[in-house]
């Protein structure tokens, strides 16, 4: 079984959040990157489905400048066997989503895997997409997969309860915490990791749908404000007019 990794690079969490003077894009000076931790689950558990099935393989792939190949090679780290890394900045989701596409349709692969959403922009809009413009079946926010006699067999939450669903192979899934717990790369894997494939391939033209104006920060949260007991008429003034959520 073949199976297609999309990973992205984040922000690490601890990170400070700002942006460039004209307030045009995000200030990355100073800021440590890491894999989109749900494309890491995604990528835990394509290796165990794999290692299930006893062969096949498993390949990440990234839009993004060589200034990102650290993080690629994490993932070969991890145990993905080869990589490939799309020239281009991930300007949107629709952009990576026709990159990613372009370079899969003609590789054959049973599975593709990302995460839920990146959780520097939250869109959830790649997999999907991706689907789409591959002509495949697309499932996101997946808790559970396993794959038996060429299909697969997904769970995942809905409102009071779950889903239990299955769909045929080739198709697309997105994965949501629970589905596998990220591993860390060993060092038997950091040293392989140097020598396994990563293949550079160059973006293919496509026009964006989309274009960020500018960022801004929320404003800053007020301090807490404590009520005596007794004192519920002072509460519900608040509530009804700083809060104005009554």
């Amino acid at each position: 079984m073949k199976i297609l990794v999309c990973i992205s690079n984040v922000p690490d969490t601890t990170s400070k959040i700002t942006f460039t003077p004209d307030k045009k894009a995000f200030n990355s000076t100073g800021v440590q990157f890491i894999i989109n931790p749900y494309d890491e689950i995604a990528l835990t558990r394509a290796l165990e489905l794999k290692e299930a099935s006893g062969n096949g393989s498993v390949t990440v792939i990234h839009v993004g400048p060589a200034a990102n190949e650290a993080n690629i090679r994490k993932a070969l780290a991890i145990g993905a066997d080869d990589a490939i890394r799309i020239n281009a900045e991930a300007t949107d989701g629709f952009f990576t989503a026709v990159q990613i596409a372009t370079v899969a349709k003609d590789k054959g692969y049973d599975l593709i895997l990302a995460g839920r959403e990146s959780i520097d922009y939250n869109s959830g809009q790649v997999g999907p997409m991706i689907a789409e413009l591959m002509g495949l079946p697309s499932v996101s926010v997946v808790q559970k997969l396993d794959i038996a006699g060429g299909e697969a067999l997904m769970e995942r939450e809905i409102d009071g309860g779950k889903e239990i669903l299955s769909c045929k192979l080739p198709l697309v899934v997105t994965a949501q915490k629970g589905m596998a717990e990220p591993r860390i790369p060993n060092m038997r894997g950091i040293m392989t990791a140097r020598t396994k494939p990563l293949q550079v391939v160059e973006p293919s033209g496509n026009e964006k749908f989309s274009e960020s104006l500018a960022f801004d920060s929320p404003a800053p949260k007020q301090a807490v404000k404590l009520v005596e007991a007794g004192k519920e008429e002072e509460l519900v003034a608040l509530l009804h007019n700083e809060a104005k959520i009554i």
